[in-house]
């Protein structure tokens, strides 16, 4: 059995639910990575781009095209933000990424950018069914998740907010879809995502005097 064929074979089954190696595997790297996140570590993007390499072979195996194009996109964002990570280290008292909240102007060009983004992406899965057979839920979560990614490369708190919304979704997709430890982990998410949005938020309030004071020495 190539190692191809063994990520894609069945680890257990839960209440009825197949879950796959592939799936638990990447999933559970996946959730690590969200907590390096929380914790602001750099090793949050080489776990993001591990765990997206694995879920190619999961979503592989439930035919969710679009599931694949959005871990190959994560794998080309985890790259990135590893390097916008690299680059404004130090920015913290702790030698962290420091973080704060998105400018209206940010914030603005996240939401348009989602939602723009969903739309196409929609549209898209909806001319070529093959692609997903949930095309909208599908195009929801594949640029959430990306809009998410790109607010945490630049330090932004509003990152935890995309989380939550694509969770809200994510989670009734993942189970509909076969991939139950996809969704099991959804929910462990949504736990991290609320203890990290406090976490950052109380640290951009801490930072900020610091920050500003560095700026201008």
């Amino acid at each position: 059995m190539s190692a191809l064929d063994w990520l894609q074979s069945e680890a257990f089954a839960v209440l009825g639910q197949r879950v796959i190696w592939s799936d638990m595997i990447g999933n559970t790297i996946g959730l690590i990575a969200l907590a390096l996140g929380w914790r602001r570590s750099i090793w949050t993007w080489p776990a993001q781009l591990v765990s997206g390499v694995i879920l190619v072979a999961a979503y592989a195996s439930a035919e969710l095209a679009g599931g694949v194009g959005k871990q190959l996109l994560v794998i080309g964002v985890a790259v990135w933000g590893w390097r916008q990570w690299t680059n404004g280290r130090q920015q913290a008292q702790d030698g962290s990424i420091a973080v704060r909240f998105a400018t209206w102007r940010e914030r603005g060009l996240l939401l348009g950018g989602t939602v723009l983004g969903t739309a196409a992406v929609g549209l898209l899965f909806t001319a070529v069914p093959s692609l997903s057979w949930n095309p909208w839920p599908d195009a929801y979560i594949f640029v959430g998740t990306l809009a998410a990614m790109v607010a945490q490369a630049r330090g932004l708190i509003e990152f935890w907010f995309a989380w939550l919304l694509v969770d809200l979704v994510g989670v009734p997709l993942a189970f509909s879809s076969g991939l139950a430890f996809s969704g099991l982990v959804y929910v462990i998410y949504l736990a991290l995502v609320l203890w990290g949005m406090r976490d950052w938020w109380l640290r951009s309030r801490a930072a900020t005097p610091p920050t500003l004071k560095g700026a201008h020495a």
